[in-house]
């Protein structure tokens, strides 16, 4: 029998409880623009469905997709239809990207945010987004300042959204984002861990946090990746760490080794 993740993480007092970790998506919408080590196809539909039955079968709960992500909503939107699990679903606003270009385009105005969660709504079959979190292009102060927290917090108070935060760049914006919405996703690893005054005030302010490029892009060595999770649980603020695959092999090899890190923590 396989590894098997049974914990489950409320992200601030949402009602949003998610598994430790989460299946990230940008793969079966998107592989132009992309920082992967290895080039890869976009997978059939057929594959996309396996790997998500392997997911659940894992114990994950979390599907993490974004507009960015090329037509990953729309696939998630119409392949979830056809299974009969409940997930908890989180997308992003902010950026977009346009395939013929290979480019990502941003605005974080309130018109824009709104029409595009109304988008992701459509794309997604869904009444309700679980997670909506900002999708960075690095001004993350700015962004903020500007009242792009806010118009989630009123998407939100709608019932359009069940919990909101931002997918951030700096420490400042990290912190920001924690005291206008429910949580943060950040980048922890080995290799990174600049990031930590994020994770430390999450754990104090009840807040969540999720940890992107935790194995930075699939650019650590395999020998470290066990040594990675066990830094990164140790946080007790971590609600889930987004992985990008569509190996379901890598896919249960991961499970594995973070239910030996959580043991650990």
């Amino acid at each position: 029998m396989s590894a098997y993740l049974s914990q489950r993480k409320e992200i601030a007092d949402t009602g949003v409880i998610v598994s430790p970790l989460g299946l990230g998506t940008v793969k079966i919408g998107r592989n132009k623009g992309v920082k992967y080590p290895t080039e890869f196809s976009i997978p059939s539909d057929t594959q996309v469905l396996n790997l998500l039955d392997k997911a659940w079968e894992l114990g994950i709960n979390l599907i993490d997709t974004a507009p960015a992500y090329g037509n990953s909503e729309q696939r998630l939107g119409e392949l979830l239809k056809k299974q009969n699990h409940d997930w908890l679903i989180a997308t992003k606003v902010g950026e977009t990207f346009d395939s013929s270009t290979g480019e990502s385009y941003y605005n974080f105005t309130p018109e824009f945010i709104t029409a595009s969660i109304k988008q992701s709504l459509k794309n997604l079959n869904q009444d309700t987004l679980d997670i909506v979190l900002i999708h960075s292009d690095g001004n993350d102060k700015q962004i903020i300042e500007q009242g792009a927290l806010e118009v989630l917090a009123e998407l939100k108070k709608q019932g359009l959204i069940r919990a909101t935060g931002m997918s951030t760049k700096t420490v400042e914006g990290g912190l920001l984002a924690l005291q206008q919405s429910d949580l943060a996703m950040v980048m922890h690893n080995l290799e990174h861990q600049q990031e930590q005054a994020v994770l430390d005030q999450a754990k104090l302010d009840n807040k969540g946090i999720f940890i992107k490029k935790a194995l930075a892009s699939g650019h650590l060595t395999p020998d470290s990746v066990q040594d990675n999770f066990k830094l990164i649980y140790a946080n007790q603020a971590v609600s889930s760490v987004i992985i990008g695959t569509i190996n379901p092999v890598h896919l249960e090899d991961n499970v594995t080794k973070v239910s030996l890190a959580l043991e650990q923590a």
